[in-house]
C-alpha cells in the first residue's frame, strides 16, 4: 500500500515538474505570485486560498448568493417556485452591482424584479382561479390575460369539420354558428377547446361567423404550458370539456326526444 502511494506520488511530482517546464504554466505561475523553480502542491493550494480570501468581499459574496439562486431556477419544475428564486437572485445580483459601482448589473437586474413580479402575480391569479375551479367556479376571466385577440366578419369560416386544431376561442362579441348542428355561440363562450382532447387534435365540428364579432385565442401548446405550471388546470379543464359534452348529449336528446313527439303526432 506505501509503494502504491509513493508510486501516486512520484507520478504527480513529474506532472507539476512537466507543467512548470511549459512556457504558458510557468507564465501563469509567475503572474499568481509563484516560483516556477519551486512549485509544491502546498503552496499552489496556500496561494489559491490566499487570492479567495483577498477576494471575498460582500459584493461578491452577494453575487455567489444571487448565482446560487440562479442555478436553482434551473432545477425547479414549476413557474411559481422559479419566479420566487428568479426575483431573490435579482435581489442580491442588483445590490452586487450596487455596492461594486457596476451600473450595467444594477440597471439590469433592478429592471428584471418588476417584470418577474408581473409574471409571479399572474401566475399565483392563475393557481388561484384554477383552485376555484375545483370548488365549482366556472369563470374563464382568469385565462383572458393569456389569449390573443381576433377579430372575424360576417361569413368567415374559423375552422372546418376535421381540420388540425391548434388552439381553443373565446367569444367576445359578435354570434358565431355550429353548422352540424345549427347551434349559435353567443358571448362569453368557448368554441375549440374539444380539439385539445380528440387523439389526432381536429376540430369536431365546422364554425362560421354570422355577425362580426372579436374573440380570444389561446394555442394549445400554451394550454399544455398552463396545465403544467399548476396541474389543478387540468381539473378545470375537464370539468369544463365535461360540461361542454354533457350540453351536447342534452341537446341531441332533446332533438330526438322532439322527433319522436313528431313522428307520434304524424302517426295519431
Amino acid at each position: 500500500m506505501a509503494s502504491s502511494s509513493a508510486d501516486i506520488s512520484t507520478i504527480l511530482d513529474r506532472i507539476l515538474d512537466a507543467a512548470t517546464d511549459n512556457l504558458r504554466i510557468a507564465k501563469i505561475l509567475v503572474q499568481m505570485g509563484l516560483d516556477p523553480n519551486n512549485v509544491t502542491y502546498d503552496a499552489i493550494f496556500n496561494r489559491l486560498l490566499e487570492i479567495f480570501l483577498h477576494n471575498i468581499t460582500l459584493a461578491n459574496l452577494l453575487a455567489a448568493i444571487g448565482a446560487g439562486f440562479f442555478v436553482a431556477t434551473l432545477l425547479m419544475r414549476t413557474m411559481v417556485p422559479l419566479r420566487v428564486a428568479n426575483m431573490v437572485g435579482c435581489v442580491f445580483f442588483a445590490a452586487f452591482g450596487a455596492l461594486s459601482a457596476n451600473v450595467a448589473t444594477f440597471l439590469l437586474y433592478l429592471l428584471l424584479l418588476p417584470i418577474n413580479a408581473v409574471r409571479l402575480r399572474q401566475m399565483l391569479k392563475l393557481v388561484k382561479k384554477a383552485r376555484h375551479a375545483a370548488e365549482g367556479d366556472m369563470s374563464i376571466e382568469w385565462l383572458k390575460p393569456f389569449m390573443t385577440e381576433r377579430k372575424y366578419r360576417c361569413g368567415d369560416i374559423l375552422f372546418k369539420l376535421r381540420d388540425p386544431a391548434n388552439e381553443m376561442y373565446l367569444t367576445v362579441t359578435g354570434k358565431f354558428l355550429v353548422k352540424e348542428i345549427n347551434v349559435e355561440i353567443l358571448p362569453g363562450a368557448l368554441m375549440g377547446e374539444l380539439g385539445f382532447l380528440t387523439p389526432d387534435n381536429r376540430r369536431t365540428g365546422t364554425v362560421e361567423c354570422i355577425e362580426d364579432g372579436q374573440v380570444l385565442t389561446i394555442t394549445y401548446d400554451r394550454l399544455l404550458e398552463i396545465y403544467f405550471q399548476d396541474p389543478q388546470f387540468g381539473y378545470y379543464f375537464l370539468v369544463l370539456t365535461s360540461q361542454r359534452l354533457l350540453q351536447n348529449i342534452q341537446r341531441l336528446q332533446d332533438q330526438l326526444a322532439a322527433e319522436r313527439a313528431a313522428t307520434t303526432n304524424r302517426i295519431a
